[in-house]
């Protein structure tokens, strides 16, 4: 089950729904491109509410599988969509047990937010994984050019003592292959649980 968690006394991640839809839809129009580059499944030419739409279903209907757990992340006092983040299933290495995606809205930016909302992400990843004896590795993919987006990265590797792959690997996106960085995070920390 994916619980809701604190970030800090303004925002809170909540457990992805459709009702999150209308406010999903407005981040996306604020910024179509740099929603793209984090959800980059996502065709711009296509039924965007129609995708996005079919997106939060999905993650719904498999919440209590425990094999993805999105969030969104929500100001408490105005119950603003800020962005999402989730643990999801789309993995480029054998024995990877979730990939960390992260989007936060232009508004939200340049914040520390998905840095914020990663780590207390992986700190309640830790603590299951330490509590039932599991091993988890994460998987952060990010395209060369988000710049953003591989800072934030690499600043989560840095704070849970991850691995940067040096070589780029290629992600199917359409019909094209596009390289991109892998950044690897073993939970708990220090090894196998």
């Amino acid at each position: 089950m994916t619980p809701e968690l604190d970030l800090d006394e303004r925002l809170i991640l909540k457990p992805v729904s459709k009702s999150i839809l209308p406010s999903l839809l407005e981040a996306y129009n604020e910024d179509p491109e740099a929603a793209q580059t984090a959800l980059p499944w996502l065709d711009a030419s296509f039924n965007v509410q129609g995708q996005l739409s079919d997106m939060l279903f999905d993650v719904e209907s498999q919440a209590g599988a425990d094999r993805l757990h999105f969030w969104w992340i929500c100001n408490k006092e105005s119950s603003t969509f800020v962005g999402l983040v989730g643990l999801g299933d789309e993995l480029q290495l054998v024995g990877s047990s979730y990939n960390l995606g992260y989007w936060v809205r232009p508004t939200f930016q340049r914040q520390g937010i998905a840095l914020m909302a990663a780590n207390r992400i992986f700190t309640w990843l830790e603590e299951r994984a330490t509590a039932q004896e599991e091993y988890h590795r994460i998987e952060i993919t990010v395209h060369p050019h988000n710049t953003a987006g591989l800072a934030t990265a690499t600043r989560i590797c840095e704070g849970w003592q991850g691995e940067i792959i040096e070589e780029f690997i290629g992600i199917e996106i359409g019909e094209r292959t596009v390289p991109h960085r892998l950044h690897i995070i073993d939970l708990p920390r220090g090894g196998r649980a």
